[in-house]
């Protein structure tokens, strides 16, 4: 056969695999309806184990790389989950026509809550001074009113403290929470909305407003004196599958300063350090290795990121300096080290992570 002629019996193949996908579907939805009717949690890790074994085995048999099946079969496992969640979400929704407003709900975040509550069956407004008026849209919050059954403070953190102030003095009915990546900066607010005796609680979603599976994802609870409303709040994502954690707001901050604060500053390091380096990136590029890659590609991720935000999160924090503290010390300690010829410094700098990195997956 020449090149034509394999070209379109691949074309045919490619819609015979995605027909099979098709059918896939139509039967995952089927085996959702039945776990809801059941009460079975919607995610099986050992089934999920089984099919990529399955999937391992039968791609050795036919001479086909076992990890290609895998990453095909995990691809097809986590789009099942993800139609599954939603279906499970609509069906058992809170809603019932109750009234959400999302303040910010324009941003980005603010946009995921405002798409969850929705896919519940609530009546969600927007009030953000981005946004253009119009049904449901509101430019201020002092325009759309405090009204509602649940309330979200989605805004950048600068601007949350005194929105949780001023929502506190009108007293409103409904539950109250913010989602802000720090709580310490918002602890006068919140403590205004406790002693105004609203029912008021403190979220952080623990990923991206581009998430649409949340299984593997944690959902932070920061219960800030109010523990019906922490309740309360939790029974909104019961339906999810998400990992939903408790802390408290000092804790929360403590570690936020490593897991956010930490992290960015090390990739705004790594990416200023290549910016202001004279080397050319597509030179770079050519030079690439697996850990460079790695990095610059969780550094580009960053880079595109709001830096507004990512000053909030280093600024703001109460225990911001000591992580960036302790990172100046490491470059400064692996650099004497280097300039000095201790190798064997260098090596117990080496093995001392890898024993901390170990005990992290235990």
């Amino acid at each position: 056969m020449n090149l034509d002629e394999l070209r379109r019996q691949l074309s045919e193949l490619d819609r015979e695999l995605v027909s099979l996908v098709s059918e896939r579907q139509r039967i995952v939805a089927e085996i959702g309806r039945d776990k809801q009717q059941s009460g079975r949690a919607t995610r099986d890790y050992e089934r999920e184990k089984v099919v990529l074994s399955q999937a391992r085995e039968q791609a050795r048999s036919v001479g086909v790389d076992p990890k290609l099946a895998e990453q095909i079969m995990t691809a097809l496992i986590r789009s099942s989950l993800t139609h599954q969640e939603r279906d499970r979400v609509a069906a058992e929704g809170k809603g019932g026509g109750r009234r959400v407003l999302v303040i910010g709900g324009a941003g980005k975040m603010g946009g995921w809550f405002v798409d969850f509550f929705r896919s519940q069956g609530f009546a969600t407004d927007i009030a953000d001074r981005s946004a253009v008026p119009a049904d449901g849209i509101y430019g201020s919050w002092e325009d759309a009113g405090l009204d509602y059954d649940v309330i979200v403070v989605a805004t950048p953190l600068a601007v949350s403290a005194s929105v949780l102030s001023e929502v506190a003095a009108r007293r409103p009915r409904g539950l109250v929470f913010d989602i802000g990546s720090l709580k310490t900066p918002l602890r006068h607010g919140l403590q205004a909305l406790v002693d105004a005796g609203c029912r008021v609680t403190s979220l952080h979603p623990m990923f991206g407003p581009d998430t649409e599976l949340l299984s593997g994802r944690h959902l932070i609870f920061v219960d800030v004196g109010v523990p019906e409303a922490t309740a309360e709040a939790k029974e909104l994502f019961a339906a999810t599958m998400v990992e939903q954690l408790d802390m408290d707001v000092d804790d929360h901050d403590r570690l936020i300063a490593y897991v956010l604060g930490l992290s960015h500053a090390l990739n705004i390091a790594f990416f200023t350090a290549l910016a202001e380096s004279g080397e050319a990136a597509p030179r770079l590029a050519k030079l690439s290795s697996t850990t460079f890659d790695s990095q610059l590609l969780v550094s580009a991720a960053v880079a595109r990121d709001n830096p507004h935000l990512y000053f909030e999160i280093q600024r703001l924090n109460d225990y911001g300096m000591d992580p960036l503290d302790a990172l100046c010390e490491s470059a400064a300690r692996i650099r004497r080290l280097v300039a000095e010829g201790d190798e064997t410094g260098f090596v117990a700098l080496m093995e001392k992570g890898r024993e901390y990195l170990a005990a992290r997956g235990r």
